[in-house]
């Protein structure tokens, strides 16, 4: 029961305008009728007039949403505004409607012409294309800290895959064989100034590669200790 009854409830503001838009459209009749527009065509002004405000006034909130020039709507509803307006003003005794001079005749007959014109450039006018929000940046992973000098070229860190280099084999050297190799690796040193190396000393001694790789790790041991 309460439900029926706040929907048959009349709403005072949609009243009021409709009062105001009944006595709106009369004056504006009667505008069109004393300017010499009679039959339907009296009727058809106040209904351009109304359009054409309302039209104005939807195009420019759409515009002031998107946020596009509002310059072209606010002109259009003043003009649509200034005829209503004036329509009601006129019909307050200022004007005697049975002479209705020459120039309100002159505007009342290029009307049509007037709002076709306003209504088919807010229309036609373009709107402004939305911007889209940026996308979110991609932060990637920082580099790697590498500390360069300015005497020194930049070293890069070796990648995982690099692997370690592996120590020589323990081959068993028999003791006289690493006596000998110890006489002929001093001598070696004392020509040349600098320890002997496997490939020198796997010629000397005629032994194999591992075993002489074997030799120069045990002297290279032996020498450290000492």
């Amino acid at each position: 029961m309460n439900r029926s009854t706040r929907s048959l409830r009349p709403d005072a503001v949609l009243v009021q305008a409709v009062i105001a838009g009944a006595l709106s459209f009369a004056h504006l009749h009667d505008i069109a009728a004393a300017a010499g527009q009679d039959g339907w065509k009296a009727w058809a002004y106040p209904i351009s007039v109304d359009l054409l405000l309302v039209a104005a006034w939807r195009r420019l909130r759409i515009l002031r949403t998107d946020g596009g020039p509002t310059r072209a709507a606010w002109t259009w509803f003043a003009v649509a505004l200034a005829a209503s307006l004036g329509a009601n003003i006129a019909t307050a005794g200022l004007l005697d409607l049975t002479a209705v001079p020459a120039w309100l005749r002159i505007l009342v007959a290029g009307w049509p012409a007037l709002a076709f014109l306003g209504g088919t450039l807010l229309v036609h006018t373009p709107d402004r294309p939305r911007r889209e929000p940026p996308a979110p940046a991609v932060h990637a992973d920082p580099a790697p800290d590498i500390a360069v000098s300015r005497d020194e070229p930049a070293r890069l860190p070796a990648p995982e895959s690099e692997s370690v280099p592996a120590l020589p084999p323990a081959v068993p050297v028999p003791a006289a064989l690493l006596a000998h190799a110890r006489k002929v690796a001093d001598a070696y040193r004392t020509t040349t100034g600098t320890p002997i190396d496997s490939t020198t000393l796997r010629a000397r001694l005629g032994v194999p590669p591992q075993l002489a790789d074997a030799i120069v790790h045990q002297l290279t041991e032996r020498t450290d200790r000492s």
